[in-house]
């Protein structure tokens, strides 16, 4: 069979993979590139293959990235089923009506066409079935197909394939385990190929014990200052990790009451989503729950999901917590928090996840002194701070222990959704300590495999 790499291959962004032969094609999530310029260049690129060849389409998990591009998939001729855990259908639904008004706004601004309409979306949801963690779809050639946890965000999962007495493994975005919500990413066995990511191949987060210390100081150090706490994060998981570890710690008396704003409707809506999903949280959240703590609400904190609300938050005495979207600073309600507060020198912004090349947030995070906001030039005085530890990801030493956990059958790994240098560093570190053929795919690549 053939692996053929058309995204997150050589970057982080765009995952699109598919596996081809036996007469089957099945792909691995059909996703954006995220950003500079040239990756919104590339959304609109027609597909380097025919999407009405595509028997199925299996999605590791909700974050754009993965999803972004499925209903242009459709518009250009895709027919098959999709498949997903029902967590992430439920979530990529929200993501992609989501997505709608920033294509449409994007297209009226650059005076193009939108990437796709309210059409597509609707049209891939009536091709999209849910179907829970190992329960397996059979495909033509005896090739099956299931979903196993892979502890990143809600209902994220790893694809399991196995076909001629092989397994084929695509990790998605491999959870860092152990998380505050999620259970641990699954344990596997018996693997013979591996398509994995690296995204932090070559560094180490802080342990959750010493985030929840850097968030604690965080917050008392802009608490004494007076000013304002500006915390640009993803809809998914981690708006809701600092909303359970601001709940500990607020009931828990170990930071100040001051209000805390979560001023984004998608994250508002996707916390709902995680309030009706408890059976996918670990052990200990469950437990929690029936104890009867309501894990996502605290004194002072506010859900400001109109458009009023948000704009009124401004007029709300310092010092307070504002967690907005987007979480690379590249669009959304935070941008409207950093051009007010950004160039005060009592305030933070800390981030909290992944910043792609090319974004806002990356700039701000390498030391930009002066960033342009609304056709604004604001001048960046409040301090920067990131603290690696809420990363979703697997960090250097967790992916290499995944790995070593099934590194006595894997004849070939293929390291994707990593910068190239990271990439290159964590292959290198698999051939050096395991001896495992080790690759990073560039994009259009394609590799033959045994299976």
């Amino acid at each position: 069979m053939k692996l053929k790499f058309y995204g997150a291959a050589g970057e982080v962004t765009g995952s699109n993979h598919i596996l081809e032969g036996d007469g089957v094609s099945i792909m691995i999530d059909c996703g954006f590139f995220q950003g500079v310029k040239v990756c919104d260049d590339k959304n609109n690129d027609k597909f380097p293959y025919n999407p009405a060849a595509i028997d199925a389409v299996f999605v590791t998990h909700a974050h754009l990235d993965h999803v972004g591009r499925i209903p242009k998939l459709m518009n250009e001729g895709f027919k098959g089923k999709i498949y997903s855990t029902p967590p992430t259908r439920e979530i990529a639904k929200l993501m992609l009506e989501d997505t709608l008004r920033v294509i449409a706004r994007e297209a009226k601004v650059d005076g193009h066409e939108p990437l796709y309409r309210e059409d597509a979306v609707e049209k891939a949801f009536v091709h999209w079935e849910a179907i829970p963690y190992d329960k397996e779809i059979v495909f033509k050639d005896d090739l099956r197909v299931r979903f196993r946890d892979a502890g990143h965000i809600l209902g994220s999962a790893m694809i399991e394939m196995t076909h001629n007495g092989k397994k084929l493994i695509f990790s998605g975005d491999l959870g860092n385990s152990p998380s505050p919500l999620m259970p641990d990413t699954a344990l596997l066995s018996d693997v013979d190929f591996l398509v994995m990511e690296a995204v932090y191949g070559d560094r180490v987060h802080e342990n959750l014990l010493e985030r929840a210390n850097r968030l604690k100081e965080v917050i008392e150090e802009t608490v004494a200052r007076g000013g304002v706490l500006m915390i640009p994060a993803f809809s998914i998981e981690r708006t809701q990790d600092l909303l359970f570890e601001l709940n500990e710690m607020v009931e828990g008396k170990k930071i100040p009451e001051i209000p805390v704003f979560v001023d984004s409707p998608l994250a508002i809506k996707v916390t709902k989503v995680f309030e009706e999903s408890k059976a996918y949280f670990n052990k200990e959240i469950q437990d929690t729950i029936r104890g009867g703590d309501d894990i996502f609400k605290f004194p002072k904190l506010r859900f400001t999901e109109r458009s009023q609300d948000s704009i009124a938050i401004k007029d709300v005495p310092n010092p307070k917590i504002i967690i907005a979207g987007s979480g690379m600073s590249n669009g959304g309600r935070i941008m409207h928090h950093e051009r007010n507060y950004l160039s005060d020198p009592k305030s933070t912004l800390l981030f909290v996840g992944y910043q792609a090349v090319g974004t806002m947030g990356r700039a701000l995070q390498e030391g930009m002194k002066s960033v342009r906001i609304f056709d604004e030039d604001v001048l960046v005085r409040a301090k920067i701070v990131t603290i690696q530890g809420y990363s979703a990801h697997k960090d250097m030493n967790a992916l290499l222990e995944f790995v070593t956990a099934v590194g006595d059958s894997v004849k070939k790994i293929f390291v994707v959704h990593a910068e190239m240098g990271a990439g290159l560093f964590f292959a290198q570190r698999v051939r050096d300590y395991l001896g495992i053929d080790t690759r990073v795919p560039k994009s259009g690549d394609v590799v033959e495999i045994d299976f």
